[in-house]
């Protein structure tokens, strides 16, 4: 923490800004290699590695009738997300598509009635080394359009009925962030190499941002017309669209940082490193305001929970959630600096973290194969399920009651939680 740092409440300015797209970045984890044991054989293992005996199931488990799974993907799914509007579910892999999946109300036995497949002409396969594999989707706010990302750096929008709108090719890498603003005007489409953002109400009006000396890793926006971005080079831009280049630059990490969220109110950046800390910066200063330090490895995720003055839970505190390469989360107070608790039951890298949209709850999924679902108010584990595949993504519905997970397995799962 900077000694002459103002408290954060005086900081923030309650400025609306778009929900982070939670997609991640698989090419940054080696690929997990999967043996052949039987499921059973596999969860007996890990319960004594855990410590737990073989004769007792494990605590809120998830009952099989509690769980539908789509299959259809040939190879591994890195990326799943629920339409903000109604009961559809997009999900990307490897096997360089993605799909539209129909979940209707009900139990989750019986929830798949259809689903859509979508595919990027000119894909190469898997043996290609899956350079044109999905990486990145997310829905446009009002849930009319999705938009999709592939490895080979192309963008494609789509209806919610499979029809193609639009497609952008550009020569910028593998696509880790792909998001729309709030209006949904724009499409911000990072790659390793640059950010385009396209107009969509003129298609193929874009606007091109290359600031950063080495490899982009991420990139969120802040309201409709601004965004940051962050890079190997230890650096994070704040770019404006109209703008030739940064109109604010911050430095403080020691290593590459691998990932940056606003929170609601789009004063304050969060950025998580390989050097292990969590910054804290404001608009209002050049330098961070608060220094976040507890994990032991590198620092992989970082969530803002959707609570807090204009969001759709103002009564409950405003908080963030870490997840490391040490195998912990931990959900930060960022007013005091201090971590409320600490999350430790996954056993290998933790590579997804969701809060669920009432703020109540946190869900967490690991390469160990485990889905976990922690109170929030009382940092306790109150769901669990074994997915037979590292954890990949992770995506709530918009009423907090279902949750879709995506595997390396080749899965997606739509968990039914009533709670």
């Amino acid at each position: 923490m900077v000694g002459t740092a103002p408290p954060l409440q005086a900081i923030e300015n309650r400025r609306p800004a778009s929900t982070p797209s939670l997609g991640q970045r698989l090419y940054r984890v080696q690929s997990v290699q999967t043996s052949k044991p039987s499921p059973d054989s596999l969860l007996r293992r890990l319960r004594e590695s855990m410590g737990i005996s073989t004769r007792i199931r494990i605590p809120h488990g998830i009952i099989p009738c509690d769980v539908a799974t789509l299959a259809g993907h040939t190879d591994e799914v890195v990326v799943c997300a629920w339409n903000p509007t109604c009961s559809l579910l997009a999900s990307g892999s490897h096997d360089s598509t993605a799909r539209i999946w129909t979940i209707v109300d009900g139990a989750c036995n019986s929830t798949l009635q259809d689903v859509l497949v979508l595919t990027h002409a000119g894909a190469m396969t898997v043996e290609d080394n899956g350079f044109a594999a999905i990486c990145e989707l997310d829905w446009k706010g009002d849930g009319t359009l999705l938009a999709t990302g592939s490895c080979t750096g192309e963008t494609r929008i789509w209806t919610p009925n499979g029809a193609l709108v639009a497609s952008f090719e550009e020569d910028m890498g593998h696509i880790v962030s792909l998001q729309w603003n709030q209006m949904g005007n724009s499409l911000l489409s990072c790659g390793s190499d640059k950010v385009v953002v396209w107009d969509i109400n003129t298609v193929g009006s874009r606007q091109e941002f290359s600031f950063h000396s080495a490899r982009i890793l991420d990139a969120d926006w802040r309201n409709n017309i601004s965004f940051a971005t962050c890079s190997a080079d230890r650096k994070i831009h704040v770019c404006e669209v109209g703008l030739n280049r940064p109109y604010k630059t911050f430095l403080g990490h020691r290593a590459e940082i691998n990932g940056i969220r606003w929170s609601p109110t789009g004063t304050l950046l969060a950025s998580c490193s390989d050097d292990t800390s969590i910054k804290i910066w404001s608009m209002n200063h050049n330098s961070f305001v608060r220094d976040l330090r507890s994990h032991k490895r590198e620092v992989y995720c970082i969530e803002w929970s959707p609570t807090g003055p204009t969001t759709d839970n103002p009564n409950l505190t405003l908080l963030l959630a870490s997840s490391s390469f040490d195998n912990t989360i931990n959900v930060w107070d960022v007013e005091r600096g201090n971590p409320i608790y600490g999350l430790t039951r996954h056993r290998n890298i933790i590579y997804t973290i969701e809060f669920s949209p009432n703020g109540e709850y946190l869900a967490s999924g690991s390469l160990d194969n485990w889905l976990y679902v922690w109170s929030v108010k009382e940092g306790r584990l109150i769901k669990s399920y074994y997915g037979g595949g590292g954890v990949t993504d992770i995506s709530w519905n918009k009423s907090s009651d279902k949750i879709a997970v995506s595997f390396v397995n080749k899965l997606v799962c739509v968990l039914d939680l009533k709670m």
